[in-house]
């Protein structure tokens, strides 16, 4: 295993600061603070615009599974499942990577292997092609996102700089997302779909460009180490199965014979992984992990939080465009308000750590995204947005901050230092393959309901309630059996910034 440490910021927050962080081997910091300031950017950059691939995909999919010629609009539930499926999948690998290999090198590698994927989107001319290349692009995103949050760690030294840039790429996530919906409905409104795609892959290899050329030389922190390859493989194999299990069984049904052989052979992967990881010497993911306190009802939370979350988001794209018939425009525009109480969400999760314990913290992320999806689940079929569908969208917001903020706490809490990268990036994947899973769980249920397709608003309101449903067994979960106290730890020492980047930009040279 690297030498891994795990940074706790408690001023300011968030999402990204709390991933694992490497301890820098050389200094390898740039003389320059309008070169910091650069890299700062473009790192950020890089972290939105795979952000945005995923909310692009979220709200366009029916559109761009019409176009697609999907006969079955439901299941234009894989166009954005499959790029969370494997970004989620493999982002437990990919931090590794970053400390054996360089964490430049798979940024860098993350980057021109999401644009290539996302350039190749443009020349799908079927559904199954296109979401292949979104499972692809999905790879992409798992090497940028840990190793762009470890090379702020490197570019930049402990302090309010550093801890500025990761409280803005926490915010990534409710950024761009919105931009996302936005730049879909643009792109499907006035051009070919397509077109969405050439300008996320031509913006990602531009970064890509950039980034070789500012960020740093940067010496692996454990370039002698192993990687659990076997493993490796073993884990994403099974879980990638197991997802496209459920994925799949609302276009071809459980009677198909190969839908019940995939989830037994998913079933049967997972648990030779977990054999070999038992027995490894070097496990990417050691079982003793789950035996700490509060760890394993923590994490069966933050994954039907997030399956909770994609399902509410999901039913509630299909809701506004389908049922209401509001273009992908309109509903970036409905849900303007995710945008700004998401950042509020941010910085509120990074207000109440030093004040109240995590587990509540974790309660009220989980209690809102409750409340939202009942919010959508009893709506009328034509209604004003301004009664259910606002109130639902802010209540939504809350839950993807506060939830990951908290969780990573009390895990970082959970477990013993050699753990705590381990614990981060498990964290990380079960926000992102909840999101995935969620809603083959919830299609499968949709379909078993609305087996005809003659009452949509039923399907919609029976995944929306099985939503609903794993968010209170989630809450029920936290309250009972995960507990920490206050997070009163000291956070960096702000005099032990070498340069103040908000000093830098308040007060130009």
């Amino acid at each position: 295993m690297s030498t891994i440490t795990t940074i706790t910021i408690q001023r300011p927050p968030l999402q990204a600061a709390v991933i694992a962080q490497p301890r820098p081997t050389t200094p390898g910091l740039p003389a320059s603070t309008k070169r910091r300031v650069a890299i700062a950017g473009f790192l950020l950059l890089a972290n939105l615009v795979q952000m945005i691939s995923n909310g692009a995909t979220v709200a366009g999919g029916f559109e761009i599974g019409r176009e697609l010629g999907v006969g079955d609009i439901r299941l234009s539930n894989w166009v954005a499942a499959s790029y969370p499926l494997t970004q989620g999948t493999f982002v437990l690998v990919s931090g590794r990577l970053g400390s054996v290999y360089g964490h430049k090198q798979m940024l860098l590698l993350g980057c021109a292997w999401f644009s290539l994927w996302s350039l190749l989107n443009m020349a799908c001319r079927s559904f199954l092609s296109f979401n292949i290349a979104r499972g692809f692009t999905g790879m992409g995103g798992a090497l940028i996102l840990p190793n762009a949050v470890a090379m702020i760690g490197i570019t930049f030294p402990p302090g309010r700089s550093r801890n500025f840039c990761l409280g803005i790429f926490g915010a990534a996530a409710p950024i761009g997302g919105y931009v996302g919906a936005v730049l879909a409905g643009i792109f499907t409104m006035f051009t070919p779909w397509r077109f969405l795609f050439l300008f996320l892959g031509l913006l990602a290899a531009v970064v890509s460009v950039i980034l070789w050329k500012l960020l740093p030389h940067e010496s692996p922190v454990d370039k002698d180490g192993k990687i659990d390859w076997v493993g490796a493989a073993l884990g994403t194999t099974g879980l990638i199965l197991f997802n496209f299990t459920w994925n799949q069984a609302p276009a071809v049904g459980w009677e198909n014979p190969y839908q019940i052989g995939i989830l037994v052979g998913s079933v049967v992967v997972l648990s030779v992984f977990a054999i070999w990881e038992f027995y490894c010497p070097a496990p990417i993911m050691p079982l003793g992990i789950w035996k700490a306190p509060s760890f394993l009802p923590l994490m069966v939370s933050v994954l039907m939080s997030f399956m909770s979350f994609g399902i509410m988001l999901w039913y509630t794209v299909a809701w506004i465009q389908i049922v209401r018939n509001w273009s992908v425009l309109q509903f970036a525009a409905a849900w303007t308000p995710f945008l700004f109480f998401g950042v509020f969400a941010a910085w509120w999760a990074s207000w109440l750590i030093p004040r109240i314990p995590a587990q509540y913290i974790l309660a009220i992320g989980l209690l809102s995204v409750a409340i939202a999806n009942i919010l959508i689940a009893t709506m009328p079929a034509q209604q004003s947005y301004w009664v259910q569908v606002f109130p639902a969208t802010i209540l939504m917001s809350f839950c993807p901050d506060l939830v990951f903020t908290a969780a990573q706490i009390i895990a970082s809490n959970s477990v013993n230092r050699s753990q705590q990268g381990v614990a981060a990036s498990l964290t990380g994947v079960l926000l992102l393959y909840g999101n995935s899973i969620g809603l083959g769980f919830a299609g499968t249920i949709e379909m078993q309901v609305d087996k005809s397709n003659e009452n949509p608003l039923l399907g919609y309101r029976s995944a929306l309630w099985f939503g609903c449903g794993i968010a209170v067994f989630a809450l029920a979960l936290d309250l009972l059996f995960v507990r920490m106290e206050k997070d009163v730890r000291e956070g960096w020492d702000d005099a032990e910034d070498q340069e103040d980047i908000l000093g830098y930009i308040s007060i130009p040279e």
